[in-house]
């Protein structure tokens, strides 16, 4: 039996309308998985960028973390060096003045007998040894025997220890005299030499 022209006309129409929603259908099905795959890989590029940006930010962080310690160690370096050079000044003011003050130590007997005192007192303390060699200008030679026996006397009374106490009168100091503790081939003890300049030195070194 053969189909009329309308209903060859309906078939087609009907076939058509297939094909048409079978193509919608592909069309979304494509789209979708374009969707989806475009997600995938714009997520992919956000935390590529991302990870990018956080590097970035921790190299820069670090970076100016070690910026700000050496400005802060500069500044300390800096403060430290001020005050340094502040002491310093200051002891260099103390030293001068000492020494100005102690010029005219000498012109008083007992005093400076007394002052010589103290300096050998000291100096047998900080030495803790039994026998102790004095040197001294020459000029000096009588002070400071009369030094050396109040000394001994009260260092024995004060420290319970017995100390002997010399004045290399053969080998007298020129007029530049200091204090040090010193070993020589030609002397086994200490030798203890008398200045006042050098000896506040070495009190004020101690102290810091």
């Amino acid at each position: 039996m053969s189909l009329t022209d309308d209903q060859v006309a309906g078939e087609l129409k009907k076939m058509t309308a297939f094909i048409k929603q079978e193509a919608q259908e592909k069309a979304r099905e494509i789209q979708i998985k374009a969707d989806e795959e475009f997600a995938i890989e714009k997520s992919k590029l956000v935390r590529s960028e991302c990870a990018s940006i956080d590097s970035q930010y921790e190299r820069k962080f670090k970076q100016a973390e070690l910026a700000q310690q050496i400005a802060r160690s500069n500044v300390t370096n800096k403060t430290r060096l001020k005050i340094l050079s502040a002491r310093q000044e200051l002891l260099n003011d103390i030293f001068e003045e000492t020494r100005n003050k102690l010029k005219d130590v000498g012109k008083d007997g007992d005093k400076y007998t007394k002052v010589m005192e103290g300096l050998i007192l000291e100096g047998t303390y900080a030495l803790m040894e039994d026998t102790v060699e004095i040197r001294a200008k020459k000029e000096d030679h009588d002070v400071v025997k009369k030094a050396i026996e109040a000394a001994s006397s009260s260092y024995e009374q004060e420290s319970g220890r017995k100390v002997k106490i010399e004045l290399d009168e053969e080998d007298p100091l020129p007029s530049e005299r200091y204090l040090k503790k010193k070993r020589q081939k030609q002397s086994p003890q200490p030798i203890l030499r008398n200045s006042h300049i050098s000896q506040f030195r070495f009190i004020v070194y101690f102290l810091h």
